[in-house]
């Protein structure tokens, strides 16, 4: 057994939020890397924590849900689409590092050679025992996506939705954007994907308000990747797939490295979903982690100064944006707190996947994916299933 002592608990509240709790210990076991109980500190006698196999001080830091990224294409010099373990452990390392304990490596819009050779190396990965955040399938960005809305993503590879290229796929592929135009009201590929228990993801979009509501309501596609990004801007005659997102019970997914999204843009997305339905994610790219400097995106030359990564023609292509910084910037912006901002990381992506009963919380049963920090931006140590994958002292 393992106690993790003298921490603040973020932990699931009777409203269902997030709340942080003093004077609580929290015990797991490292062999089955299940959460066992969480108690008062005044229980853990000398006698108590001296029987325990292993007892780790968070030192007055948070003691936290590991974190979910859900959007993620690479770090330190490596992209899913590279199709090689080596790739993925170091992402996972990458990833462990800045407190994420479970990620969906995330392809890019190419041809069907590339995106399977990258889906097959996820799901041997998928099989395999990492030494940081555990890969828990991928996330299919393009290429079922619009032509005038791609972004940074090559334009001519975006091809419409076929089930057939993806059905190979099914046990791996757990998160799939399109643009919901491109379906032409034929929603059978919706369909197959709902039974095979892919999430599909509205994006890289020209859909307008009724057609997205459309989608949302009738057809179940409440995810929406990385909002007001890679869609049509809100206008207050056109509302657009932004104003659908935002007047339903949609998930959304916002990148907050304070460039793809304004610091008043995230308040306002806070105060419209009340706190609920949003999910941080990073959306980073091969050049996180390094230095500024020429990149590479799914074949395209990728420019990196500061926080920014662009196309040359300025386009902005991915993030170098960590998650903790991301909580950290989310925070700031909004005044939401601590264990809010933690939610929107850790219980949303986990319920949007279908996951939480597993993952997401710190809660008895449930995997001990523990991320433990002094603030958001300050990662001390990283548990996945049980086991230390990063440890900064």
């Amino acid at each position: 057994m393992t106690v993790i002592i003298n921490g603040r608990l973020i932990v699931p509240n009777d409203q269902g939020g997030f709340a942080v709790e003093d004077h609580k210990a929290l015990v797991f076991r490292e062999d089955t890397g299940i959460i066992e109980s969480i108690v008062p500190e005044g229980q853990m006698t000398a006698g108590a924590v001296g029987a325990m196999d292993n007892v780790i001080d968070a030192e007055g830091g948070y003691v936290s849900p590991g974190f979910i990224n859900v959007h993620i294409h690479g770090a330190m010099g490596c992209d899913t689409m590279d199709a090689t373990p080596e790739a993925l452990e170091t992402i996972s390392r990458h990833q462990a590092s800045t407190g994420v304990t479970s990620f969906l490596p995330t392809t890019t819009t190419y041809d069907f050679e590339h995106i399977n050779r990258a889906l097959d190396n996820v799901r041997a990965m998928m099989g395999r025992e990492v030494q940081g955040a555990a890969i828990i399938g991928a996330n299919m960005e393009g290429p079922f996506i619009s032509r005038d809305r791609c972004g940074a993503q090559k334009r001519e590879y975006v091809q419409p939705p076929d089930w057939s290229k993806i059905a190979p796929y099914r046990d791996v592929i757990r998160l799939l954007t399109l643009a919901p135009e491109e379906l032409h009201g034929d929603y059978s590929f919706v369909d197959n994907c709902n039974r095979a228990g892919i999430v599909v993801s509205m994006g890289h979009s020209t859909a307008d308000y009724n057609l997205a509501r459309r989608a949302i309501l009738q057809y179940g596609l409440t995810h929406l990747t990385h909002i007001f990004n890679g869609m049509d801007s809100f206008h207050h005659r056109t509302p657009g797939l932004v104003g659908a997102a935002l007047d339903t019970d949609s998930d959304c997914e916002m990148i907050c490295d304070n460039i793809h999204l304004h610091s008043v843009t995230q308040r306002l997305i806070w105060r419209m979903k009340q706190g609920r339905q949003i999910i941080l994610v990073t959306d980073s790219i091969r050049a996180t982690g390094l230095h500024d400097g020429e990149s590479e995106l799914g074949g395209q030359r990728i420019f990196v100064k500061g926080q920014s990564a662009t196309l040359a023609d300025g386009t902005i292509a991915g993030s170098v944006l960590t998650m903790d910084r991301a909580i950290a910037n989310f925070t700031a912006n909004t005044g939401c707190g601590v264990a809010a901002a933690v939610r929107c990381a850790t219980k949303i992506p986990a319920k949007s996947l279908g996951i939480y009963g597993k993952r997401g919380s710190l809660t008895s049963g449930k995997l001990a994916d523990i991320t433990i920090f002094k603030n958001a931006a300050d990662i001390q140590k990283t548990i996945v299933r049980g086991k230390m994958v990063y440890n900064k002292s």
